[in-house]
């Protein structure tokens, strides 16, 4: 009885020993082939952690830092990034820009960003100007241009200006933008971002308020951000309460090169 007993024991024992060397080596396995699969990461693609984005050698971004463009966090920190077409949060309805996830503009353009974040916390410390687009390369211009096929090219290019034509986002000098505050929470502008209808067009907001479309309070916003943008140099449009020109398309094709 003892010697079947302590056979069964013996039993045990190897059985556990295989077991737990069986489990160190698919633990030494896995980690490796993690390293593996970052260490071969092809350049310009996007590595996803959980809550967390970064971009791996972007090609893209790394085009706009050789021509001069600058990160506007780098310029003024207590600006509020969030590229729009870098989520699925647009109208495409998906990532468009890939390995992009930093805001470059041209420096100038940068610089006059910064002056109306100040003015804008002069007049209240606890908003923040919150970036949805700066500095788009033509690919991508490409890309968003043939996403509107509803649209004939007449009425498209009220929206997304024509990639043949360049949009002044193509050369680092047109910014897309809201108030947030602090945390990042946008205030109430009467629509979203990329809200293509009447609602958005600065030049109806009058009527719109006759009409009971938009409140005063919505409009009182948008001349907040329009304040703001206009003291540092910046142009409004007439379609999209959110795009702001710090050049005309034609200055800014004489001043810069475009981002491809």
């Amino acid at each position: 009885m003892r010697a079947k007993n302590l056979k069964y024991l013996l039993l045990t024992l190897s059985f556990l020993s295989i077991y737990a060397c069986a489990q160190k080596q698919e633990s030494s396995t896995k980690s490796a082939h993690s390293k593996k699969e970052l260490a071969l990461m092809p350049s310009g693609k996007k590595v996803e952690f959980p809550g967390k984005k970064q971009s791996v050698d972007c090609e893209y971004e790394q085009n706009m830092a050789k021509q001069g463009l600058v990160n506007i966090k780098d310029v003024d920190s207590d600006i509020l990034v969030e590229l729009k077409y870098s989520t699925t949060d647009n109208f495409v309805g998906k990532d468009v820009y890939g390995c992009i996830s930093i805001c470059y503009l041209q420096k100038k353009v940068a610089n006059m960003l910064a002056a109306a974040s100040k003015y804008l916390k002069s007049e209240n410390d606890s908003l923040r100007l919150l970036v949805y687009d700066g500095a788009r390369p033509l690919a991508i211009q490409k890309i968003l241009w043939e996403s509107l096929p509803q649209y004939k090219p007449s009425i498209r290019k009220n929206y997304v200006a024509n990639p043949a034509e360049g949009s002044i986002h193509n050369y680092g000098s047109a910014i897309d933008l809201t108030i947030s505050n602090r945390n990042g929470q946008p205030i109430d502008m009467g629509t979203k971002y990329d809200f293509f209808g009447e609602l958005a067009f600065p030049k109806l907001e009058a009527k719109l308020l006759t009409e009971g479309k938009l409140t005063q309070k919505q409009i009182n916003n948008r001349k907040l951000l329009r304040s703001v943008m206009r003291k540092a140099g910046f142009t409004p449009i007439e379609y999209e309460w959110w795009h702001f020109n710090a050049v005309s398309r034609q200055k800014a094709k004489s001043l810069y090169k475009i981002v491809q």
